[in-house]
């Protein structure tokens, strides 16, 4: 492929990397959000492997020679060089990765077909920021966990710091949004019980049951399906979700701590679940 070469940083071809830091507030794309952006040559990979449809891709001198060298870029899919300060121009900072890609959104799944074929899932409230939406991404991608279910106040999974905080996971990982406002999406947590999940909320509160036992059932058999609750930086779980699970549990702590970033929360978490499940 001979990517098209573009030397005028205010060309309109480049206009879907035009000012990134802001790129998640596109009134003119449906639903107001950005396109989905990749960053680098592994994330812009997963994106051409994803759902997502890709529009273009642009990148500068050695990054973008290799990556086309090692990767089929389909057909119809435009590819521009620019050099380094141009690119930097354009995004409105330097883009030391050398490599970026845009594409379309696409409509999101429901929750029942997400947790059809799912075992293990997390259940997110009140997420705020992007880069903690995307190391719970990649942690649950490492760690076993099926899908992401997103309740209330949740930052958007497609933001380009989440994606690329992801490792582009967020781009394969199944996930969907329960429909409620702040006062009601618990409500939507019974479709999970009625799928058969054991809904497990994570708090510090020291009342609550371990962690590991709270995955198995009194015989020591885990339990077939469960989902973990994890909440925001800060305030945690509402007592609103937590009354809607079937158990609180929390992970034994060293002496005067009481918690954990919710992303390393939410991965020793994952990591029990499938201890429990060997």
């Amino acid at each position: 492929m001979n990517p098209i070469r573009i030397t005028d940083p205010a060309d309109p071809r480049l206009d879907d990397f035009r000012d990134l830091n802001r790129s998640d507030n596109r009134p003119d794309l449906p639903g107001g959000k950005g396109l989905v952006i990749a960053e680098g040559p592994l994330v812009v990979g997963r994106l051409l492997a994803s759902r997502f449809p890709v529009r273009a891709l642009v990148g500068f001198g050695s990054r973008l020679a290799s990556f086309l060298a090692e990767q089929d870029v389909p057909a119809g899919i435009p590819v521009y060089e620019v050099e380094r300060e141009a690119l930097k121009q354009v995004a409105g900072f330097d883009l030391h990765r050398g490599l970026l890609a845009a594409a379309d959104r696409v409509p999101e799944a429901p929750v029942s077909e997400v947790i059809a074929p799912a075992r293990s899932v997390v259940v997110l409230e009140g997420v705020g920021d992007h880069e903690n939406i995307g190391s719970l991404f990649r942690n649950a991608a490492g760690l076993g966990i099926d899908a992401v279910l997103f309740g209330n106040g949740c930052a958007d999974p497609l933001y380009r710091r989440s994606v690329r905080v992801s490792m582009g996971h967020v781009l394969r990982t199944p996930y969907a949004h329960f429909s409620g406002t702040f006062t009601t999406w618990q409500r939507e947590l019974e479709e999970l019980r009625a799928a058969g999940f054991r809904l497990v909320s994570l708090t510090p509160d020291p009342a609550a049951q371990d962690l590991a036992g709270a995955l198995v059932d009194a015989a020591g058999r885990p339990w077939e399906k469960v989902a973990l609750l994890v909440g925001g930086e800060g305030p945690g779980l509402t007592e609103h979700a937590m009354r809607a699970t079937d158990v609180r549990a929390r992970i034994p702590m060293a002496p005067d701590t009481d918690s954990l970033n919710v992303a390393t929360a939410a991965a020793v978490s994952f990591y029990e679940r499938q201890r429990s499940l060997r």
